[in-house]
């Protein structure tokens, strides 16, 4: 039985603003050592229920922050950029279940730190007309190879969130949103206790279903039009408004690599002052 971990920052535990992710910050060095704990209470409750191999996928900014002298010894790390499936790269490797560590709610929606993608130009983006947080874009991903989502961690609007593209799967707030950058927080013992627990429940929903492939349409919305006017220069990218692009691609995984490239590229064009 062999399980993935996709493992975001801003959804850790004690995360509230973006002092606590931005690698090189005295925060961010304090925060690894939380977010590695959330992995390692994932890994041990995982393995308690019968997983055999466990595959953390890094998927926060610069990929290199979680302390691998500090993993659990069952796990095996995957970390640095530019992995061709990004946040969930190894979900086409025979996994049968995918956990969502430290995720957060999308661009346009309420919650701790909430963005999709790029941290505060895109304003929302849309997976076939419903806004999408990145749980619900990996969601569709992980669905395309057969796997389930078996837990997702985050703040309390995060689970909500799940609740709606992934029912099955459980959660566990490790804080409780106030605002974009302020929540009340369960201290790491607690929620260490809690994620530790829900990993091991989650195990019995385990195992790869049918894959589901077909074609889907993203729209993204930016705050500003030269962005999306970058982003349109991307062949099979058109702009549905002035602020919005749209794409349409052949199954979820060509989609992704789209996305991917349209943030890259609009991230690209955001100048320092003015976006």
């Amino acid at each position: 039985m062999r399980i993935m971990i996709s493992a975001d920052m801003e959804g850790a535990t004690g995360v509230t603003w973006s002092g606590d992710v931005v690698p090189g910050t005295e925060q961010w060095q304090r925060f690894r050592r939380l977010f590695t704990g959330d992995v390692n209470a994932c890994v041990t409750g995982l393995v308690a229920a019968g997983a055999d191999q466990v595959l953390v996928n890094e998927a926060h900014s610069s990929q290199r922050n979680l302390l691998l002298e500090d993993l659990h010894p069952s796990a095996r790390l995957l970390t640095g950029r530019h992995k061709p499936l990004s946040m969930m790269q190894g979900v086409d490797s025979d996994v049968d279940g995918v956990v969502f560590l430290g995720y957060h709610t999308g661009a346009g929606s309420p919650g701790v730190l909430a963005h999709t993608y790029l941290e505060n130009s895109i304003t929302g983006v849309w997976l076939d007309g419903v806004l999408a947080s990145e749980g619900r874009l990996n969601a569709a991903l992980a669905a395309e190879h057969g796997v389930p989502v078996l837990l997702v961690t985050g703040d309390d609007l995060t689970c909500a969130d799940a609740a709606s593209y992934a029912p099955s799967a459980l959660g566990v707030a490790v804080k409780q949103c106030v605002s974009r950058y302020a929540a009340v927080c369960l201290p790491p013992a607690v929620s260490s206790a809690q994620i530790t627990q829900a990993a091991s429940a989650a195990m019995a929903s385990a195992g790869r279903g049918d894959a589901v492939v077909a074609p889907h349409r993203i729209e993204v919305e930016f705050d500003a039009t030269h962005l999306a006017e970058a982003a349109a220069v991307v062949p099979t990218v058109e702009l549905t408004g002035v602020r919005r692009v749209g794409f349409d691609a052949a199954s979820m995984t060509e989609a992704m690599k789209a996305f991917k490239v349209v943030t890259h590229i609009a991230g690209a064009a955001v100048e320092d002052l003015y976006g």
